[in-house]
């Protein structure tokens, strides 16, 4: 079971960080699942990825305050806007499909600023 937990963690973690780079996957779930996955089945590799130089401590933020830096709420939703508008005006061809993006979009952004601000 425990090599069954670090592989999903481990799974997960790949999803965090490429939702680093893409908007519309979401990091911060993925990381916190990673870690609570890594702590039930992997002491090792929780304390890797809590030390981690860049990973470390934005989970131990995240988990201590339960907020998210200015500086990421700006990236974050700016990102979210400029893919989302981009498929709703260039990808979509249907009007559904773009008001789906455009309320994609929002909902997103309004989970973003639910947090707290660091």
């Amino acid at each position: 079971m425990k090599y069954l937990l670090a592989g999903i963690g481990l799974v997960s973690l790949c999803l965090g960080v490429v939702g680093i780079f893409l908007p519309v996957l979401p990091t911060t779930p993925f990381l916190l699942l990673s870690a609570a996955l890594f702590l039930k089945s992997s002491r090792p590799l929780y304390d890797w990825l809590l030390n981690h130089p860049r990973l470390g401590p934005y989970i131990s933020s995240f988990m201590v305050h339960k907020a998210i830096p200015l500086r990421i709420k700006i990236i974050s939703v700016s990102m979210v806007w400029i893919t989302l508008l981009n498929c709703a005006v260039f990808v979509a061809e249907h009007w559904a499909f773009r008001l789906f993006f455009i309320a994609l979009a929002a909902a997103i952004t309004a989970h973003i600023l639910s947090y707290k601000t660091l």
